[in-house]
């Protein structure tokens, strides 16, 4: 489980070091997509594998099923962290997430999140005024 936010710079190679605490349950393969929101996704390997079991299961007769599965998958890349913690985040996903030198790299239970630190504090002020409203929406006790 991913839980908790880091504030990471990305080298000017396009290297970010990945939080010591997520590094255990992505020691197995990792996956590096387009996420939602203007972020990127982060997933361990199982993880991705099981997204892409349910991806491929979903009619490809429809065309929002063949967009959503054309995008996750064009827009990832296997990554590897190296000796040092860090993961090579390549031009075309640090452009898609607007990534700049601030970066915030966040636990979303089952994935890691990585923004682009004004865009994430943005989206977090906006999630956090309506808290009660998008909870009662969902309707978890």
């Amino acid at each position: 489980m991913f839980i908790g936010q880091y504030e990471h710079s990305l080298e000017a190679k396009g290297r970010l070091s990945v939080p010591s605490k997520f590094r255990s349950q992505l020691a197995d393969g990792a996956v590096l997509s387009q996420g939602l929101d203007g972020c990127l996704f982060l997933y361990p390997q199982a993880v991705w594998d099981s997204l892409i079991t349910k991806l491929s299961q979903l009619p490809l007769t429809k065309q929002t099923a063949r967009s959503f599965t054309r995008s996750l998958s064009y827009g990832a890349t296997e990554v590897e962290i190296d000796s040092l913690g860090r993961i090579l985040v390549p031009d075309y996903l640090r452009g898609f997430a607007g990534l700049k030198t601030a970066c915030i790299i966040a636990g979303a239970v089952d994935r890691v999140e990585i923004w682009d630190k004004s865009k994430f504090v943005s989206y977090t002020q906006t999630i956090n005024s309506h808290r009660e409203e998008i909870a009662e929406k969902l309707e978890i006790s």
